[in-house]
């Protein structure tokens, strides 16, 4: 078989792309390992290949394909950020990191913001995603002072780098949510540079459209041989902190705006990654169109590409390109001399004309103009022939005859010079652009009878004054930013509250979002996480229903959402949302939970365990099913079994404060009161505002006989919570045992208003009376107690004969989770 033709490789790359742009990633894949056999040593197919595995989820092969035996792939960005991302997968953090800090110098400095539009793409990350990235790594490490600097970083960079902010939050880092969510000023320079350089050559047909266009956006519309203005950052304008037009105005002539002896030489588009471009890398749209083929010698069926350069005046040359046609170039009488008629080259001194053809043969290049059968004449000649048809401030007609061009020559020609270019006949022009702010040339084009067979470029369009457009087309822009930023900050306050802890000032945060905004499925699962911190069970429930509602293929925190029908102990709705999870996704660890909690509230806690297991098995790092499965072996007195589900929830999260708790509560159980006073500090360090652990420190507190504390840490519960009836209830046990049975009593009586049912109140209360010398409301209290809680006959029965003595014995059902 013949070896493949020069294009192949370029037509490869496009259909790889285009497969991945359309979710076809299967076919992307095949198509890219075609690539990396027709180029196996290319670092950047080798960085197709990974991509593609990498989408699919297929992280081990993603690793394999980025890290190569080929020295190259360790630095190529692409392969580098693929290879990170696939250790992120494989938990092989320490290699990922180290990975992309070898090719610091590829992306350092870089910044994709605002360059990102639906026709044109940047394949490669810029540097607040690599921070982010390194971020996300070092923080699954355990190294938490390298990932709260290397978000920091990114969200630097990039204020809408969310992955940045909630990592941070997440780790526990003390944020500032107004100090993150603002416009940098390097977002207004861009924003102001895309503006400025979004007038001048912008395609347009029509005022209407220049004014309403977006100056960010590239449109399909836009004539893919002569692309519109690229942002000064773009790949295409600085090449390594040099112009495109010194390296264009080498020595090397220019064939279909690709200069033969540029770094483009040979590149097929979409443009390969870092190496050979350290600033910018653009993925089609911006690079001319899909792909770009190999050079051919017939220019007229493409004009050269002339881009707009940001900082060119009219001062400077423009392009040198190659001559179209065949006649050699013709030279200017200096400024300064009397004459303006050009002279030409290896001629017999003839007159030209403006267009650059002789007074003889002006007539046969008249009949080929207007021939309506013949060819279109090349686009340079129909340049030239402009300068002779247009008169500013004039309403004579555009086409006019050979002679009155040629007595009207000389003035022509320093208007031409105005404008402050010495071109080269038959090269370039400057019709109908601005260029730089400096002053514009106005001119009509009426070509009724030539043929086009695409939109004009943006260099060939007119454009109108700068009327200071893109500082309407900033402000708009600069208005949205804000109105995106502070909607950020408001959700972001929230989320930031929510981790840690701070329930109340999380729900007021939430409260300030939009409705629309606060009614979307995330939102309202925060909203539900943080009643639930709350102890605000029917709240939780409420705003979690609303999300089974209107989105019911939402997982995210349904685990939370089956926990609070856990707590308010309704079995249907618990396991009613059970099935409907397992019927959407039989996969995810969120259904196993709810189908775990629905076993688990039907007491079969070997099932829930079974559940929970599962839940595990599926995601390794869903701390919260190690502790549910933890709290299952707690009902089940299998006491070693839990400490190790707690010990494995603490191991996915550390600051998963219910495995520490649930490390407590076994140590509590067993006696070991030290040590479970230990492990309920650590959880009451993680969550301070949780009333239910400082409770159960004063409970130890009171075992080992530390009375004051005790009573400190129930009073520290009350204030966190005044509804409380647990923590109130503690409080008034250690008030008796410290002999405040009136302050106690005080606490009981509105125990007894808020619970009335509560047989454990009831008991307390006889007990109180009892101190209080109150045999008649004892009695009554005590048989209360004992009508609630008939299991409890026997302990109520020896206080009620012992009504006349002294006793501290203490009895309580409790029935936590």
């Amino acid at each position: 078989m013949s070896p493949p033709p020069a294009g192949v490789n370029a037509q490869l790359r496009q259909l790889i792309y285009y497969h991945l742009d359309n979710s076809f990633l299967e076919n992307a894949l095949f198509l890219a390992g075609r690539l990396h056999a027709l180029e196996p040593r290319n670092p950047d197919a080798a960085h197709l290949l990974a991509l593609c595995n990498l989408r699919l989820g297929r992280y081990k092969a993603a690793y394999d394909c980025s890290k190569s035996k080929n020295v190259q792939h360790f630095q190529h960005l692409g392969c580098a950020y693929v290879f990170a991302q696939a250790c992120l997968g494989l938990e092989r953090y320490d290699l990922g990191a180290q990975a992309l800090e070898k090719v610091r110098g590829l992306w350092a400095g870089r910044n994709n913001w605002n360059k990102h539009s639906e026709t044109s793409r940047r394949h490669v990350p810029d540097a607040a995603a690599c921070y982010c990235m390194l971020g996300k790594l070092y923080a699954a490490h355990g190294d938490t002072k390298k990932a709260i600097d290397y978000f920091v970083e990114a969200l630097k960079i990039n204020s809408f780098m969310w992955d940045a902010f909630t990592g941070l939050c997440d780790i526990g880092a003390v944020v500032r949510p107004q100090n993150v969510f603002k416009i940098t000023p390097d977002m207004l320079a861009s924003i102001s540079h895309a503006a400025t350089n979004g007038t001048g050559s912008h395609t347009t047909s029509s005022q209407e459209s220049l004014d309403t266009r977006n100056p960010f956006v590239s449109t399909p519309d836009v004539d893919p041989f002569n692309p519109p203005v690229r942002q000064g950052g773009d790949i295409g304008l600085n090449l390594g902190g040099s112009n495109l037009l010194s390296r264009l105005n080498g020595s090397h002539n220019v064939s279909n705006g690709l200069g033969a002896g540029s770094t483009y030489h040979g590149m097929e588009t979409p443009i390969a990654n870092g190496q050979q471009f350290p600033d910018d890398d653009v993925m089609m749209g911006d690079a001319g169109g899909p792909v770009l083929n190999e050079p051919t010698t017939d220019l007229g069926l493409a004009p050269a590409r002339k881009p707009r350069i940001p900082g060119f005046n009219a001062v400077e040359e423009p392009p040198r390109m190659r001559s179209i046609t065949s006649r050699g170039r013709t030279k200017t009488i200096p400024e300064g001399d009397q004459t303006d008629i050009p002279r030409p080259i290896n001629q017999n001194g003839h007159k030209r004309t403006v267009s650059g053809h002789s007074m003889q043969h002006s007539q046969v290049s008249t009949t080929q103009a207007v021939d309506p059968t013949a060819a279109p004449p090349r686009r340079s000649v129909r340049i030239r022939k402009t300068l002779t048809q247009m008169r500013p401030g004039t309403s004579k007609p555009a086409g006019t005859s050979s002679k009155d061009a040629e007595s009207k020559e000389p003035r022509e020609l320093r208007k031409v010079k105005a404008t402050g270019t010495r071109g080269r006949t038959g090269t370039t022009s400057t019709v109908g652009r601005i260029v730089s702010g400096n002053r514009t040339v106005h001119m009509e084009v009426t070509e009724p009878s030539k043929p086009e067979s695409r939109p004009a470029s943006a260099a060939a369009m007119a454009a109108p004054p700068p009327r200071m457009v893109p500082q309407v087309d900033s402000a708009r822009e600069q208005e949205a930013l804000h109105w995106l930023l502070d909607l950020l900050l408001k959700i972001g306050s929230g989320y930031r509250h929510l981790s840690r802890y701070e329930s109340n000032k999380a729900l007021e945060a939430f409260a300030a979002v939009p409705k629309g905004q606060r009614e979307s499925p995330w939102v309202l699962a925060q909203i539900g996480k943080a009643y639930y911190e709350c102890s605000m069970y029917d709240e939780a429930e409420a705003a979690f229903h609303q999300i089974r509602e209107k989105t019911p293929s939402f997982l995210e925190y349904m685990e939370v959402y089956s926990n609070t029908l856990w707590q308010l102990k309704q079995e249907v709705a618990l396991s009613h949302l059970a099935h409907t999870l397992m019927d959407q996704d039989r996969l995810s660890p969120q259904a196993w939970c709810a189908l775990g909690n629905a076993s688990s509230l039907d007491r079969q806690h070997d099932d829930a365990v079974k559940c929970f297991a599962r839940a595990t098995q599926l995601d390794p790092k869903f701390a919260y099913a190690f502790t549910l499965q933890g709290h299952e072996h707690v009902a089940n007195e299998e006491f070693d079994k839990a400490m190790a589900a707690y010990r494995n929830a603490i191991s996915a999260d550390n600051r998963h404060y219910n495995g520490w708790y649930g490390l407590g509560n076994v140590y509590e159980r067993l006696g070991k009161y030290e040590v479970a006073e230990k492990h309920y500090r650590a959880a009451s360090q993680i969550n301070p505002n949780n009333a239910m652990i400082l409770v159960r420190i004063g409970l130890v507190l009171d075992r080992m006989k530390k009375f004051e504390p005790a009573l400190a840490q129930f009073e520290a519960a009350i204030k966190i919570d005044p509804r409380s009836i647990m923590a109130r209830f503690r409080k008034s046990q250690i008030l008796l045992k410290l002999g405040a049975p009136e302050e106690s009593l005080t606490e009981l009586l509105w125990l007894k208003d808020a619970a009335p049912d509560d047989a454990n109140i009831h008991f307390l209360l006889g007990r109180c009376y009892k101190k209080l010398r109150d045999r008649a409301s004892a009695i009554r209290h005590l048989t209360i107690a004992m009508n609630l809680d008939p299991k409890s006959h026997g302990v109520i029965k020896e206080v009620m004969e012992s009504i006349d003595q002294d006793d501290d014995a203490a009895w309580s059902s409790e029935d936590e989770r």
